[in-house]
């Protein structure tokens, strides 16, 4: 059994490093990625022990014409035979007038955990994924810079000429590790380290993405009682930091937010090496098994007077942890 752990950590840490040394510019990147974890990283399949589901809908830049639409959906679990969690994702993504490129994608993964000490946990995830790409080719609705008159705007002619096949299917393979105890929580993931071509002419390899991520959670009183004479549970402050590498961006995504039951508020910054990007606010409401939050992404670049920012909604759904799992530990964080 140890030298399988062996075995699995020195792959995925081969997988890391290589994703590290040739990661370009690509993916999609949610505001409130605790409550997409699958997405970022597929070693938190089964993190929470318990059946756990994820709703994603965000609407980047509405005010104009082309907004990026995307929902994401996700179901894991964990499984005692199989010493593990297992978890399954779908995407969605549609771009430009009327839909003119659209993503859709399934991924499906397995994450195998064991404990490196008393309270130290690790998981290590691969992940299998089938996308495909479609490219809606309407003259009437597309638009290159040939067709541009200097006076009369898109009047010309295009010379661009449709591609071969406006449709493919790609494989895709991710991998992804995550140590956690009692309170806290740090992994890393590379995604896309076959690099797929995803181009409708020539060649355009899909770029590696590597995202490092760390949590954890400060409880601010002294009371350990989950509700309160006044029906709040005890204030908990988790901060939270993403780290993503990808087509030479750097992206830093940091911040907090307070879980004080039912209520949940949250902000964040996400910024570039060279550029500042949004101010993120979250507010969101939890109740039994149910959590709903609300985001919205302040553009503080040049964009911020033609975007109108982005609107993101998420669902989460964690059903009780079954008896017979009550002794397996979970992560306690991120919140979702």
């Amino acid at each position: 059994m140890k030298k399988r752990l062996t075995q699995a950590i020195l792959m995925i840490g081969f997988l890391l490093i290589a994703g590290s040394a040739n990661a370009q510019q690509g993916d999609i990147g949610f505001s409130q990625f605790y409550a997409n974890p699958l997405y970022y990283n597929p070693a938190f399949a089964g993190s929470k022990v318990a059946p756990r589901f994820s709703l994603t809908y965000r609407c980047q830049w509405p005010s104009l014409v082309s907004a990026y639409s995307t929902v994401s959906a996700s179901y894991d679990q964990y499984i005692p035979k199989l010493h593990g969690g297992i978890g399954a994702i779908i995407l969605t993504d549609r771009q430009g007038d009327h839909g003119m490129l659209s993503t859709s994608q399934l991924g499906v993964m397995y994450s195998f955990r064991f404990q490196v000490g008393k309270e130290v946990f690790i998981n290590a995830a691969l992940e299998a994924s089938l996308a495909n790409y479609s490219l809606n080719w309407d003259p009437n609705t597309m638009r290159f810079p040939d067709q541009i008159d200097p006076s009369n705007g898109f009047v010309n002619l295009t010379s661009a000429q449709m591609p071969d096949e406006t449709s493919k299917w790609l494989a895709d393979f991710s991998a992804g590790v995550l140590a956690y105890g009692h309170a806290w929580y740090v992994g890393a993931a590379v995604a896309h380290f076959t690099q797929p071509n995803q181009a409708f002419y020539g060649e355009d390899l899909l770029p590696m993405k590597v995202t490092f991520n760390a949590g954890g959670l400060i409880n601010l009183s002294e009371e350990r009682r989950r509700t309160s004479a006044l029906g709040l549970g005890t204030p908990v402050l988790s901060p939270n930091f993403i780290y993503q590498y990808q087509g030479g961006f750097h992206y830093f995504n940091y911040g907090l937010y307070l879980d004080w039951m039912p209520f949940l508020v949250g902000v964040w910054y996400r910024n570039g090496l060279e550029n500042s990007d949004a101010l993120i606010f979250m507010l969101g409401v939890q109740q039994d098994y149910f959590k709903v939050g609300y985001s919205y992404d302040i553009t503080v670049s040049e964009l911020a007077n033609n975007t109108a920012g982005a609107h993101e909604v998420t669902l989460g759904v964690l059903l009780p942890i079954p008896e017979a799992k009550k002794k397996i530990k979970a992560v306690r964080c991120p919140s979702f």
